[in-house]
C-alpha cells in the first residue's frame, strides 16, 4: 500500500510514525516532511499548500490513500481535486472544511443542529462592531476573524478598549487580510477544555480518546497563545459517559446538519469543547487532527490507524471500535527561541537519539531541518522543514532512512519537537517525558514545566478537572 501524508509538522510526524508501524506494510511519502519524518518516510519537496504540485505528484505515484494534515489545503479544496481524479483521500472536501475555514459557518451549523455553544454577533463594519461592544456588559469577550488566520485570529479582550482595538485591527487595518472581512464577537466561555477527535466516513462517526492541551507559552497559563505547548491523554473525569454525551449532543447533530446540506464529512472532525457546571459547549471545530493532541493520542492507540483512516476514506467505518492501552501519555512541546512572537532557526539540536531511546518515549519532529538547509522561508532544496511547527512551509525534501543518518539536525523555527511518553499513570508518564526533555538541547529551547501536572493531581483525587453539574 502506498500512502501520501501532506504536511510537515509534529502532527504529520505522528501520523507517519503510526502508518509506518501498520500491519498493512505501507510505503509512506510525506510532502514536504521534516528532518525526523525523513528517517521514516520518503519526503518529497512539495509544500502542503502547493495544490498543483501535489496533484501532479499523486497523478504519477498513484497513492492508495492520501492523508491531509493541515487545514489550509483542505479549505482550499485539495481533497475535492484528488477525489475528482479518482484518488482516495482521508480529509473533508472544501464545503465540509468550512467548519474550520469559516467560524460564522460553524456557528450557523451549530445553531441549526442545536449544539450548545457561546452566543455571538456577526459584523462586517467597524461601526456595527463598536456598537455591539458598547452594548456589551460582561468582559472578557472573544473577538474572532471569520477565516483562517494561522491560529492567530482569536483575541480574548479583557475590556472594551482591548476589544475595540481588536476589531479595528481586523476590519480596518486588515491585520489578518481577508480572513478578517467578517468579525465575530463571542461570549467568553469558562470551564475546562477538552479536545475530542472524531473519525468520520460520511455516515459513521467514531471518537478517539479525549485529550487536553496547553495554549499559553508560559507555566500557569501565562503569556500569549501558541499553537500548543503540550498535551495529555486521556482526560481524568471525562470518561465514556461524557464522550457519549458529546457525540449525542454535539458531533452527531452537526454531522446530520451537514448531510442535510448535501455535505458528507470524511476525515477528522475536531470538537474543541469547554466543560462547565452547565455541561459541554463548543469552543470551535477544526477539520483535521489537532496538534499537539495527536502526539498524545496516537501513542495510546492499539488499533491500526492506517486501517481506520482507510476505512473512513472508503466509507466503511461501521463497527470500528478503537482499542487503547490503559497507560497515560504526556506530550511536552519544545519551542525555538522567541516563539511565538518570533522564531529563531538554525540552532543545532543535540540529544535526540538519547531521548528517543528511552523506554516508552517517542520524539516527534515539527520545526526541524538538516543543517545547511534552513532559509527564511523554511527549508531549502535537500532539506525538509515545517517552518512554524504548525504547518509545512516552503519547498524542501530529504532522503528517507539511511540517507538521513549522521546529519546534524537543526531548528527550523516555531515549535521544534514534541516529546511524548507513556507511563502507568500520569505521574510516571510525566516523569518520563521530562526525563527525555532533559536529554535534548538547543540554544534558546523553551518549554512549559507544568504539562499534565493537573492530570497527576486529578488522577490522585486531589482536584477535579470538571465542576459538579
Amino acid at each position: 500500500m502506498r500512502v501520501l501524508v501532506v504536511g510537515g509538522g509534529g502532527r504529520e510526524h505522528a501520523l507517519v510514525h503510526s502508518f509506518v508501524e501498520s500491519g498493512l506494510g505501507p510505503q509512506v511519502f510525506c510532502a514536504p516532511g521534516n528532518a525526523g519524518i525523513a528517517a521514516e518516510a520518503d519526503c518529497v519537496p512539495i509544500g502542503a499548500d502547493d495544490v498543483a504540485a501535489l496533484l501532479d505528484f499523486a497523478a504519477k505515484e498513484r497513492p492508495d490513500l492520501t492523508v491531509v494534515g493541515p487545514e489550509a489545503p483542505l479549505v482550499a479544496g485539495l481533497a475535492d481535486l484528488f477525489r475528482e481524479r479518482g484518488l482516495r483521500v482521508f480529509g473533508p472536501d472544501a464545503d465540509a472544511a468550512r467548519i474550520e475555514g469559516s467560524k460564522l459557518f460553524a456557528k450557523e451549523v451549530m445553531g441549526e443542529a442545536g449544539a450548545p455553544t457561546g452566543g455571538y454577533s456577526r459584523h462586517t463594519t467597524l461601526e456595527s462592531a463598536l456598537a455591539a461592544l458598547a452594548r456589551h456588559e460582561r468582559y472578557p469577550v472573544v473577538i474572532k476573524a471569520d477565516g483562517l488566520a494561522a491560529g492567530k485570529g482569536v483575541i480574548i479582550a479583557q475590556d472594551e478598549a482591548e476589544a475595540r482595538a481588536a476589531v479595528e485591527d481586523m476590519l480596518v487595518r486588515k491585520t489578518f487580510g481577508e480572513a478578517g472581512n467578517v468579525v465575530l464577537i463571542e461570549e467568553y466561555l469558562t470551564g475546562s477544555e477538552v479536545s475530542l477527535l472524531v473519525l468520520c466516513d460520511g455516515e459513521v462517526a467514531v471518537p478517539l480518546a479525549p485529550a487536553q492541551d496547553y495554549k499559553r507559552i508560559f507555566a500557569g497559563d501565562q503569556g500569549p497563545n501558541t499553537g500548543g505547548m503540550g498535551s495529555y491523554c486521556p482526560v481524568p473525569g471525562f470518561e465514556q459517559k461524557a464522550i457519549d454525551g458529546a457525540m449525542d449532543r454535539v458531533v452527531e447533530p452537526v454531522l446530520a446538519v451537514l448531510r442535510r446540506r448535501g455535505i458528507a464529512y470524511r476525515g477528522v472532525l475536531y470538537a474543541g469543547l469547554i466543560v462547565s457546571a452547565d455541561g459541554a459547549r463548543v469552543l470551535e471545530f477544526n477539520c483535521r487532527f489537532g496538534d499537539p493532541e495527536t502526539q498524545a493520542v496516537l501513542p495510546r492507540l492499539r488499533s491500526d490507524l492506517l486501517e481506520l483512516c482507510d476505512a473512513a476514506a472508503r466509507g466503511e467505518l461501521a463497527g470500528a471500535t478503537p482499542a487503547w492501552t490503559p497507560q497515560a501519555c504526556v506530550t511536552v512541546v519544545l519551542a525555538s527561541a522567541g516563539y511565538p512572537a518570533s522564531s529563531h532557526k538554525g540552532d543545532v539540536i543535540e540529544g535526540l537519539d538519547e531521548a528517543a531511546a528511552m523506554d516508552g518515549v517517542t520524539v516527534y519532529h515539527a520545526g526541524t531541518a538538516f543543517a545547511g538547509h534552513v532559509a527564511d522561508g523554511g527549508a531549502t532544496a535537500g532539506g525538509a522543514a515545517a517552518g512554524s511547527g504548525d504547518r509545512a512551509a516552503g519547498p524542501g525534501g530529504a532522503a528517507a532512512g539511511p540517507g538521513a543518518a549522521g546529519r546534524d539536525i537543526v531548528t527550523a523555527g516555531g515549535r521544534v519537537l514534541a516529546v511524548s511518553a507513556l507511563g502507568d499513570g500520569f505521574a510516571r508518564a510525566r516523569e518520563r517525558a521530562y526525563e527525555a526533555v532533559a536529554r535534548i538541547r538547543f540554544d534558546g529551547m523553551q518549554y512549559r514545566p507544568d504539562i499534565a501536572a493537573r492530570a497527576v493531581r486529578a488522577e490522585a483525587g486531589e482536584i477535579s478537572l470538571f465542576p459538579a453539574s
